[in-house]
């Protein structure tokens, strides 16, 4: 099913607020960048921790992530806030989920097909950037 971007996508207003910790996540650890609905369920882009890296759009310690189906940013780098846990059930990423969900899903309820809501864009170093954390010039 393609990916589109809605009309009427709504602004993150869970993710900017998130107060998760650079330890929270460990190198090896299976993790999602949430972007979007898929039907009732969310969906984002798969990556693997690791590695520390700095994160220059917020100016914090983030995480370097592996894409495992590569191309052109095998590599990128990612604040905390951003990731959601795979490899585990932890109780942060369950809650933040479901903020998301409750919150995603009755807005993009009419949707036919998979919603890109725009909240990343990745910048020239190869960092992910929530629209909430963008800065001129990234």
């Amino acid at each position: 099913m393609p990916v589109s971007r809605h009309p009427h996508a709504p602004g993150d207003i869970v993710t900017p607020d998130r107060d998760i910790t650079h330890a929270h996540f460990r190198p090896g650890d299976q993790v999602v960048i949430l972007k979007g609905t898929s039907g009732s369920e969310l969906w984002g882009d798969v990556y693997k921790v690791v590695t520390p890296s700095w994160h220059t759009p917020t100016d914090e310690d983030g995480w370097r992530l592996y894409d495992p189906a590569g191309g052109a940013r095998t590599y990128i780098t990612a604040h905390p806030r951003y990731l959601v846990h795979l490899s585990s059930r932890c109780p942060d990423c369950l809650i933040y989920q479901q903020a998301l969900r409750t919150y995603l899903i009755p807005r993009l309820a009419d949707a036919d097909e998979d919603v890109d809501c725009g909240w990343y864009s990745v910048n020239r170093l190869n960092q992910v950037v929530h629209v909430a954390d963008a800065r001129g010039g990234q």
